[in-house]
C-alpha cells in the first residue's frame, strides 16, 4: 500500500482522479479533460511542495520508500562488495560499508542502513547503530587511508541507539573516536545526508571534505519530537520545534554546516528513484574529482578548519 503524508492527500485524490479518466479514454473522447487534469496536478504539486514547513520537511526524510544507502550503492556504484565486523565485538547491520567503484574509481563505501519492513527494521534496529557499527565504519575508514581511496558515507538515522549494551560497549568513546579519526584521514572525504541525519550517531561517519545534503533531508543535534519533550515536556510541540531547530537544507547551507544541496524529485526522492540516482552521481562526479587532485595535506587543513569555524562563541570580561 502506497504511503501517503497528510499534506499530500489532496494530491492523491487528483492522481485518483486522473488514473479513472486514463482508464476510461478508450471508451470516451475525454482528452481534453485528462490534459485539463495533468496540468492541475502539476500546479497543486509546485504549490505544496514549493511551501513546505519544516515538519513537512521531516516527514519526507523519514517517508518509507525512500531510496536508502543501499540502494544509492545498487544504483550509482559498481563492484560493490560488503565488509562486516569491527574486528572487536562483532558486525551492526545498521551501517553497512565496503569497497566499490565509482566511475571506474576504486572508493569505499559506508553508510546508515535502515530496513523496508517490520523484521527487517528488526534486524537494522531501525538505522540506529551501536559502537560496533561505528568501529566498523572506522576500520573500512583506515583500509582506504591504507590503500588511498576515496571515502563516501551516507547519513540516514533518527540517531545513534542509546540501549544499555550499546553505552557499555562505549557508544560515546566510538563516536567521537570517528570524529577524531575522520577529522585528520589522510584520503578524501565525501559525506552525502540522504535522510535523517539525527545527533551523533549521524556525525559519527559525518566528518568529510564536502558534506551534501539532498534537498528534503534534515540534519540536526537532536529530532524535533525529542526537543519538544524537552523543552514542553509533551511530543505536541514538533512542528515548531522543527522550526527553532533549523534543521533543512536551506537553514544548515546558509549557517556553514553543508557544502551543497542536492535537489530531488518534485516531491522528494521516492517520487522517482531513478531520477534521484541519476542527479546524485552527477553531483559526486562533480564533487569527488576536484578532491582527488588536491594535495591529500592540504585536504585535512581545511577539512578541519571547516569544523573549526562552525564553532562560534563570546568570551565576556571577568
Amino acid at each position: 500500500m502506497k504511503h501517503v503524508l497528510d499534506f499530500e492527500r489532496p494530491l492523491l485524490e487528483l492522481e485518483q482522479k486522473l488514473e479513472e479518466m486514463r482508464a476510461l479514454s478508450a471508451q470516451l473522447d475525454i482528452a481534453e479533460e485528462i490534459r485539463e487534469l495533468e496540468q492541475k496536478l502539476e500546479e497543486l504539486r509546485q504549490q505544496v511542495y514549493s511551501s513546505l514547513t519544516r515538519w513537512q520537511r521531516v516527514q519526507i526524510a523519514r517517508h518509507p520508500e525512500r531510496p536508502y544507502t543501499l540502494d544509492y550503492v545498487r544504483h550509482v556504484f559498481t563492484d560493490f562488495v560488503e565488509l562486516h565486523g569491527d574486528r572487536c565485538y562483532g558486525d551492526d547491520p545498521a551501517i553497512v560499508g565496503g569497497l566499490a567503484r565509482f566511475e571506474g574509481i576504486p572508493v569505499v563505501v559506508v553508510g546508515h542502513q535502515k530496513g523496508r519492513d517490520t523484521k527487517e527494521n528488526l534486524r537494522r534496529n531501525f538505522g540506529m547503530p551501536n559502537p560496533e557499527g561505528y568501529r566498523k565504519a572506522l576500520r573500512l575508514f583506515r583500509l582506504a587511508e591504507k590503500f588511498r581511496k576515496p571515502v563516501i558515507t551516507f547519513l540516514d538515522t533518527p540517531g545513534a541507539y542509546p540501549g544499555i549494551g550499546a553505552e557499555e560497549r562505549g557508544q560515546a568513546e566510538a563516536i567521537a573516536r570517528n570524529l577524531f579519526e575522520m577529522a585528520r584521514l589522510q584520503t578524501p572525504i565525501v559525506v552525502v545526508i540522504i535522510g535523517e541525519g539525527g545527533s551523533g550517531g549521524a556525525l559519527g561517519i559525518g566528518v568529510g571534505d564536502r558534506i551534501l545534503m539532498l534537498q528534503y533531508a534534515w540534519y540536526s543535534v537532536i529530532a524535533p519530537e525529542s526537543c519538544s519533550s524537552i523543552l514542553w515536556r509533551s511530543w505536541d510541540f514538533k512542528e515548531q520545534a522543527a522550526e527553532e531547530l533549523e534543521l533543512c537544507a536551506e537553514d544548515l547551507l546558509r549557517l556553514g554546516v553543508i557544502d551543497r544541496i542536492v535537489p530531488e524529485p518534485l516531491g522528494g526522492a521516492h517520487r522517482n528513484p531513478q531520477q534521484m540516482y541519476q542527479i546524485l552521481r552527477e553531483v559526486l562526479r562533480q564533487e569527488l574529482l576536484p578532491l582527488l587532485e588536491r594535495p591529500v595535506e592540504e585536504l585535512v587543513r581545511q577539512r578541519q578548519e571547516k569544523f573549526f569555524r562552525m564553532g562560534v562563541w563570546q568570551e565576556l570580561p571577568a
